[in-house]
Order: structure tokens, then sequence, then C-alpha cells
């Protein structure tokens, strides 16, 4: 790995353990902030919606700046507002920091995609990007696990500190070892909005919050899923997410490869239709443990590796507006969070048991394979990327 690299890495790492740290510490956050787990799971949707405000107001109005200046300005927000959290007296002032928290998730991701793409070697830029996504891979093996320990036997509010200390640690990182890049054009919010008036962009979302919401259908459930029909313990459950993390890991990292040699639609295309495969098969093999185990790391890896293509994606369709592009990606990604873990929740509020989330994100991988397959089809069929005419009424619709 590039050592310039390293900074987006890290903060990666931040960002994945702030966003997924509070499934483990819900439990301890509640009881200190005396609400229900219900009520504390609020705090969790106010993180999305940061994500999703954020991602594509703020590089609305840092376009102008150049990217590292903007990176060291979104890690100073996240750092602040983490730690904020970490002092939070009540429920409504930990519901604001947690949204304010959220904001330069998406920003970050997006601003750092277009650097990392642009430090890659020619060819390379998938993988460059995925060096980026494996801090949030890293985050669910060490960062997660470790901040749960802490919030359980120490404070939570002591896990949001050590949060902090990351992204300062990260701010360090940018300042000394990200190289000064000059801005690409100017630009204007007039200019970025115009993004939204061509078909591709609109198809890539629509591939990444539906595509993606088959991750969280699987994941969102995932405890239930294997206490109450694998009937694992409770306190083997930390160590089986890691082992998902790591197959994550795994699958970020050969994302990049595959994405670089194959064509970015390609890949997504088929990471797409691999996940509807691997949840059908994890539904099936749900009650057996070795065979779930063997597909909670499989599964892991295939869901991660839509990460790197899809970016690549959105980059080469933004018409000149690449960090607002990239970032708008990343709100797709919480949009597939909330679609995901709300369409999984129905057939068990139905009855029909803890495995039966695994159609639904069939369904949903399958459906991001279908737009992937009509963005493919427009690409063979253009001389560019972007096509620069009105977009279609049937897309709108």
């Amino acid at each position: 790995m590039k050592k310039n690299l390293l900074p987006l890495t890290m903060g990666g790492f931040g960002i994945g353990m702030t966003e997924f740290v509070m499934m483990g510490i819900l439990p301890d956050l509640a009881r200190t902030l005396d609400i229900s787990i219900p009520v504390a799971g609020h705090l969790i949707s106010a993180y999305a919606l940061g994500v999703v405000l954020g991602a594509p107001l703020l590089v609305a109005i840092a376009g102008n700046y150049p990217p590292k200046k903007i990176l060291l300005g979104l890690m100073a927000m996240f750092t602040v507002f983490n730690l904020l959290s970490s002092f939070a007296p009540s429920y409504e002032i930990m519901l604001i920091t947690r949204l304010l928290s959220g904001l330069p998730h998406g920003a970050f991701f997006g601003v750092g995609a277009v650097v990392a793409s642009r430090l890659a070697a020619k060819g390379k830029e998938a993988q460059s990007i995925s060096m980026m996504f494996a801090g949030l891979t890293v985050a669910n093996i060490v960062g997660v696990p470790l901040g749960t320990y802490i919030g359980h036997e120490l404070s939570w509010r002591l896990t949001f500190v050590v949060i902090g200390v990351v992204g300062l640690i990260t701010l360090a990182g940018i300042y000394k070892l990200l190289p000064d890049m000059p801005v690409v054009g100017q630009t204007n919010l007039r200019k970025d909005l115009k993004l939204f008036t061509y078909a591709e962009p609109w198809l890539i979302l629509g591939i990444t919050a539906i595509g993606t919401g088959g991750l969280f259908a699987w994941f969102s459930y995932i405890a239930p899923l294997l206490t109450e029909v694998a009937h694992f313990r409770a306190d083997q459950i930390t160590w089986i997410l890691v082992l998902a993390g790591i197959g994550m890991a795994v699958g970020n990292l050969l994302s990049g490869m595959v994405a670089d040699r194959v064509s970015p639609i390609k890949a997504t295309m088929l990471f797409l239709g691999l996940m509807a495969v691997s949840l059908i098969v994890v539904y099936y093999v749900s009650p057996f443990k070795l065979p779930i185990l063997a597909m909670t790391f499989v599964t892991g890896a295939i869901s991660f590796s839509l990460g790197a293509p899809i970016q690549i994606l959105m980059i080469r369709a933004s018409n000149g507006s690449e960090m607002l592009a990239s970032s708008v990606t990343q709100a797709g990604f919480n949009i597939g969070n909330a679609l995901g873990a709300f369409l999984g929740g129905l057939p068990i509020a139905a009855g029909l048991g803890y495995a039966s989330p695994q159609w639904v994100g069939a369904g949903l991988a399958t459906a991001g394979l279908l737009l992937g397959v009509v963005l493919y089809i427009r690409q063979q069929n253009v001389s560019s990327p972007t096509v620069d005419v009105d977009m279609p009424e049937e897309v709108l619709a």
C-alpha cells in the first residue's frame, strides 16, 4: 500500500467504528440515558440521516477547495462531534451529536475515493479505492469488538473517546502524508446539480440503494439468525461477526482487482448476482452451524466487494462533478441500509422466522442486478461514459 493512502484507510477505520459500534453498545447506552432500546435505536437512524444529508451538502459547499483541505475539515468535524457524543448528558443531546457525526461520513468517502483514484497508477483505480474501504472492513474486525468490549466493561463514553483519538490520528496523517492536489476546474452548486439531470448517475444510485439493500437485509438480522435458527450462544456472536468482518476485508481487496480487470459495471453485476445466490444458500444452511459459519464469511466477502466498483462507476459518470457524485454514492449505501433493514424485518413481523430476510435480500440484490444490466446496455450503446441528454421519464418513474 502507498503510504499516502494510509490516512484514507485510517479515516475509513474510524468511520466504520463509529457507525457499527452502536449496535454493540446500544443496551449500555439505553441504560445510562434511561431510555428503551427501541428509542436508543433512533440514534442509529440519526447517524444514517446525517450521512444522507451531509454527503451532497458538504461537498457542494466545499467543492472549490483543494481535496486535502476538504478532508482535513471533514475529519475535524468527525473528531469533534464524536468527542461531544462522549459527554452527551441526555438522549436529546446524543441524538443531535449522532446526526452531526454522520454529516462528514459520506463526504469523506466520496472525496477520499476521488483522491485515491488520482493517486493510483493507470488501470489500478479500483484497487486504490479499495485500500480506503479496507479501513471500514478492519473496523468490523478490530474496532467494533474493541469498542463494544470497552462499552460493556468500562463505559460507552470511553468508546467515543477512542473514536475521537482515531480521528486525531487521521487528521495528523492527512496533514503529513496526503499530497496537495489542485482543484480540477471551478465548480458551483448549479453546475454540480446538473449531475442529477443525467440518467446514468440515477441508475448507479438505484443499483447502490436497492442492490446493497440485500447486504443489510442479511446483516441487520444476523444476530437472531445465529442464535434462534443456528442455535449459537449469545456470547459467541461477537466472534462470528469478526469472521464476517474478515470476509468483508478479503472481498474488499479482491473486488478492486476484479473491477480493474473486467470493468466496474461487469464487476458490479457479478457481485450482485453472487450476493443473491449466497443469501439463498444462507437461508437453506442456516440451521447447521458449520455451513452457516462458512456462509457468514462468504456472504461478508461478496457484500463488501461492491464498494470499489460502484465508486468508480459513479466517478466516471460524474460529468465534472466527481466529488459530489462519489459522495452521493455513500448516501445511496445508507439508503440501502435503511431499506434492507426495514424490508427484511417485514417477514419476521409476519411470523416467517429469522431466516426469512434472506429472500428479501436476494430479491433486492436481483433488482440491483437488473438495473446493472440496464446500465450495461446503455454503456454499450453510447460512445462516452455519460449521455448529455435529459433523463428519460421512465427512469424518473
